[in-house]
């Protein structure tokens, strides 16, 4: 998986808000996918997956403007079929893609931690009270943290839009700032919920 964060076309708003919209999401969400789909391809596969997803907006995102979530699970399924990887697989490197951008450009929720098991902590308890603030009707995922300790978190992960591989690539993200090598293992959590189980290297 590849970084290469270069553009920084919208504020901590913008960021924030694409959780905050329902089943709909912001224009970022989208404009940052394909930008990892043309640095981990190329543009041609970009304006391919366009072209055959059949998108009531064409394709022509904007970073602050507002889309149905629908149209990336669109994006996503040409890219799985064009690349013949699961898309399970693709949306775990757009998330660790997404972290790597996450914190170049917003590194305040990460340099207040030390370590990746007090960032994962802090979602819900300080990254999801700044989205409150901006959005008080916001639904936002949830992570909780079950268990924790030098070397392992038990995290529960709930989210009506269920992109659960988009939250284990995040979290491998973060892991990679940190500088931390860890394996993450998702169960169902039998309420709708997944759980994450993350443990260090060597733990």
């Amino acid at each position: 998986m590849q970084l290469n964060p270069s553009r920084n076309r919208f504020g901590l708003k913008e960021w924030l808000s694409e959780i905050a919209v329902g089943v709909s999401m912001k224009g970022v969400v989208f404009t940052e996918f394909l930008a990892f789909v043309s640095e981990s391809w190329d543009e041609d596969l970009v304006d391919d997956i366009i072209e055959a997803s059949a998108l009531e907006s064409g394709g022509a995102y904007t970073s602050v403007g507002t889309y149905d979530h629908r149209e990336i699970v669109s994006l996503l399924e040409a890219l799985s079929f064009r690349t013949e990887q699961p898309k399970d697989a693709l949306m775990r490197q757009f998330g660790f893609y997404l972290a790597g951008r996450f914190s170049v450009f917003f590194p305040q929720f990460f340099t207040r931690c030390d370590t990746l098991f007090a960032f994962l902590a802090s979602i819900d308890d300080y990254i999801h009270v700044e989205v409150k603030k901006l959005y008080p009707d916001a639904e936002l995922p949830s992570f909780d943290v079950l268990q924790s300790d030098e070397t392992q978190m038990s995290m529960r992960y709930r989210s009506s839009r269920k992109m659960e591989a988009l939250a284990q690539g995040l979290i491998y993200g973060a892991a990679h700032h940190f500088g931390c090598t860890i394996h993450v293992a998702a169960s169902d959590g039998g309420d709708g919920s997944v759980i994450f189980a993350i443990n260090e290297a060597g733990s």
